[in-house]
């Protein structure tokens, strides 16, 4: 289960993917809408693991994040941004194929071995309460292979021999796969 907080986030998630989008050669330009996100949970409860699903120039685009209390040792390259949390302080957020704990998250949901998290947000006033996940992640194949590609754009996404296919209100498309 992922624990969200209602909290203020600098910058908003929509504003760290627009500034990511615009630095990388497949991200376009125009204006992003944000279709929704999915999240696997760490085993140790330390790193959030989230890939974001957004729209822009027409092209559904994946942004796959890591969440970090402190810097990851030695991927300053891979760094997109760091955000101040409301709640849990200074976040940094790195891409999550660099970022070990999430390469396992996602190798072991294409095996079959982990499931997205459910979602769960704890009010300001410390109640707890479910929140639907606007993302629906499913494995289709068999994970006989063990390199972990990611897709960036949706509309040309990568093949393997286990795929996981994300579903969202009027798409879908593969979000990783191991080849």
């Amino acid at each position: 289960m992922a624990l969200l907080h209602q909290a203020t986030i600098t910058p908003t998630k929509l504003e760290l993917v627009t500034e990511y989008l615009d630095s990388v050669p497949w991200g376009e330009a125009g204006e992003v809408e944000m279709l929704g996100g999915y999240r696997f949970d760490d085993p140790d409860g330390e790193v959030g693991v989230e890939g974001l699903l957004v729209e822009r120039a027409g092209r559904p685009l994946h942004i796959p994040v890591t969440y970090r209390a402190a810097p990851l040792p030695g991927a300053d390259e891979y760094l997109i941004a760091t955000m101040k949390h409301s709640v849990l302080g200074d976040r940094w957020v790195y891409e999550a194929a660099a970022d070990p704990v999430a390469v396992d998250c996602y190798t072991r949901a294409l095996r079959g071995e982990q499931p997205q998290a459910s979602l769960e947000v704890r009010m300001a006033d410390g109640t707890v309460v479910p929140r639907d996940n606007p993302i629906r992640l499913r494995v289709e194949g068999d994970a006989a292979t063990q390199a972990l590609a990611f897709s960036d754009d949706l509309s040309s996404p990568v093949s393997g021999s286990a795929r996981l296919i994300a579903s969202w209100d009027g798409g879908e498309g593969i979000v990783a796969a191991l080849r």
